[in-house]
C-alpha cells in the first residue's frame, strides 16, 4: 500500500477539548488516528523525515481518512508553512475555548505538571520576558496569554489555506451540544454519518481555576478583549463575560 499522509489535522487549541476530539474521531470507523496523540512533526520534530511521519499512518485502511491532532500546531509560528509545504490540501480543525479560561487552565496544567513554579499572577506577569528570551521551552510551556490570542495564530493559516480547508469550532459547544459539533465534523471530513459515540470524560487539568483572584481574571479579560470581539466578528461565536 502506498505511504499515507494525513487528510486532516487538529491544530488546537491547547486546553480546548482536543483530547475529546481525538477520542470522538477515533471512534469513527472511517477515521484512522495514530495511537499516540500529538506527533509534533510540524513544530518540535521538523528534523524528522517525511517517511518517519508517514510511518505513523502505515496501518490505515485504504478507505480510511487519516489524521492527527497536535495542539501546539496552532501556536507554533513555523508550523503553518511546514504544513502547507507537505500537505497543501489538508483539512484543518480548530477548537477555540474562552481565551481567559483557556489561559488559566494552561497555568494550572503547567503547575500540576511541574512546568510552572510561579503563582498565576506572577506567571502572567513573567510571560512577556520569558517569550522575548526566545527559550523554546517557554514558547511551549509558558505562553498562557499569547496562546489565547487566537486571531494572530489563525491569520497565519488563513493566508496559506483556502477557507474551505479550515473548520473553526467553539470548545464550549463541543461539551454542551456535542451532537451538533459531531455532525459538523462528519460533514467537513466527508465521513459517513454515524450517531454520536459515547463522550469521554472531560480532560481534567483545571484544578484551582475557580479559586483564581477575580482581579487576575479581570486583567486577562482586558488583555484578551480584542481576541474575544474578533472571534465573534470573524467566526460568529463568542463568550459572555458579563
Amino acid at each position: 500500500m502506498p505511504a499515507r499522509l494525513p487528510d486532516f489535522l487538529g491544530l488546537g487549541t491547547q486546553k480546548g477539548g482536543t483530547t475529546t476530539l481525538h477520542e470522538l474521531l477515533g471512534a469513527h470507523p472511517e477515521i484512522f488516528l495514530p495511537a499516540a496523540k500529538e506527533l509534533h512533526y510540524f513544530d518540535l520534530k521538523p528534523h524528522q523525515t517525511s517517511n518517519w511521519y508517514k510511518q505513523h499512518f502505515s496501518e490505515a485502511g485504504s478507505d480510511q481518512c487519516c489524521g492527527e491532532i497536535t495542539p501546539f500546531y496552532l501556536f507554533h509560528p513555523a508550523a503553518p508553512k511546514r504544513i502547507q509545504a507537505l500537505l497543501p490540501n489538508v483539512k484543518l480543525v480548530v477548537l477555540l475555548r474562552d481565551p481567559v479560561e483557556r489561559a488559566l487552565s494552561q497555568i494550572f496544567h503547567a503547575r500540576k505538571r511541574g512546568f510552572e513554579n510561579l503563582d498565576p499572577e506572577e506567571a502572567v506577569a513573567a510571560e512577556p520576558d520569558r517569550l522575548a528570551s526566545g527559550d523554546p521551552v517557554s514558547l511551549q510551556k509558558h505562553s498562557y496569554v499569547a496562546r489565547s490570542r487566537y486571531l494572530e495564530q489563525l491569520d497565519r493559516y488563513e493566508t496559506l489555506f483556502h477557507p474551505s480547508q479550515l473548520l473553526v469550532l467553539q470548545s464550549e459547544t463541543l461539551f454542551e451540544q456535542p451532537k451538533r459539533i459531531w455532525d459538523t465534523l462528519q460533514r467537513f471530513l466527508g465521513l459517513k454519518t454515524i450517531p454520536l459515540p459515547p463522550l469521554p470524560m472531560e480532560n481534567v487539568g483545571d484544578g484551582g481555576r475557580r479559586t483564581v483572584n477575580p482581579a487576575l481574571r479581570s486583567k486577562l479579560r482586558s488583555l484578551l478583549a480584542t481576541t474575544a470581539s474578533g472571534v465573534r466578528e470573524r467566526y460568529g461565536f463568542g463568550w459572555d463575560w458579563g
